[in-house]
């Protein structure tokens, strides 16, 4: 199926949301001059139990596949698969998720890997166990986000309930490499964190940036820190993106793209449309994505008409 974005997703050419249906948590990437997202299912957690994602060689049109992973693919996994990561890695696929929304260390879930050789799956299961499955530092085992630092070392970046975990992802994503200090799992929580970490370079510098209020709230919204490494200190800048009750609310957990070789960003997110009152009720958009002579982040202007063609030369 091809989309073209607008109102709902269903008028044809550019617009918010991209495509149609309720999805949230959206992971952008870009594999072979294909723009990619993949985002969580917005449903009640017992229907919560597959991901699909979208291509697109032109930020607007979009094709979906459908189910590229789920649990019968994954057997400890039973309901609220959430906020896919993706990583490619000597020619595979590896789809980081969360699952099972646990509430405790007596609970079983956490975050587990899907593998694929190709984008649009389909992924097994690659540990046959949860990576994560256990609260550290207080940190809910949820909202991963998976980083290749300059050196080529792969960091995880995870954590709801208000805790934000850094740790060193093994070269084959087995486990963990311990820091120098012998510790696993370093918290990294930045003032008003909530959830939804993500992380980027630009111009030698680590932009650090989370989710804050509630995510059935209009005031879900984006923040930020910029810091010389990858494990902070991060202290907190402020708020780059949130509702326009003009527009829509509950603007927030979010990825970001940079167009390969250009300095152009855009914001990838969900948000909610004005009048829906289902926490569910959430659709991916996109907005352009500015920084100001100093490197800081402008604040985003969300819109309804979303970003125009853009290919990939």
């Amino acid at each position: 199926m091809i989309f073209g974005a607008g109102l709902y997703g269903q008028a044809p050419g550019p617009g918010n949301p991209v495509f149609p249906g309720w999805y949230a948590d959206p992971e952008v990437a870009v594999f072979k001059k294909n723009f990619w997202i993949f985002p969580t299912y917005s449903a009640p957690y017992e229907k919560q139990v597959f991901l699909d994602a979208f291509s697109s060689k032109d930020l607007v049109s979009w094709k979906k596949h459908e189910k590229i992973i789920d649990t019968s693919a994954v057997k400890w996994a039973r309901i609220a698969m959430w906020a896919p990561a993706i990583v490619k890695k000597h020619k595979k696929y590896f789809l980081f998720f969360a699952a099972n929304d646990i509430q405790s260390n007596n609970e079983y879930g956490g975050i587990g890997i899907g593998v694929s050789n190709k984008p649009w799956g389909p992924y097994k299961d690659y540990l046959g166990k949860p990576l994560i499955d256990k609260f550290y530092n207080g940190a809910q085992p949820i909202d991963q986000f998976v980083f290749k630092d300059k050196d080529g070392q792969y960091y995880i970046y995870y954590g709801g309930w208000r805790h934000c975990n850094v740790a060193k992802l093994k070269k084959d994503f087995t486990g963990f490499v311990p820091f120098e200090d012998g510790s696993v799992f370093k918290e990294v929580t930045p003032e008003k964190y909530v959830e939804g970490p993500f992380m980027f370079i630009r111009n030698g510098k680590y932009y650090f940036m989370w989710s804050e209020g509630g995510w059935t709230g209009p005031d879900y919204c984006v923040a930020y820190a910029i810091a010389d490494s990858p494990l902070g200190p991060f202290k907190r800048i402020g708020k780059i993106l949130e509702q326009n009750p003009a527009i829509a609310t509950g603007a927030g957990h979010h990825s970001v793209l940079q167009i390969p070789g250009k300095e152009e960003y855009y914001i990838v997110y969900h948000r909610r449309p004005l009048g829906e009152k289902d926490g569910n009720a959430r659709v991916v958009c996109i907005d352009k994505m500015e920084f100001d002579k100093a490197g800081l982040i402008k604040p985003v202007i969300i819109t309804n008409e979303g970003v125009m063609l853009n290919k990939i030369k």
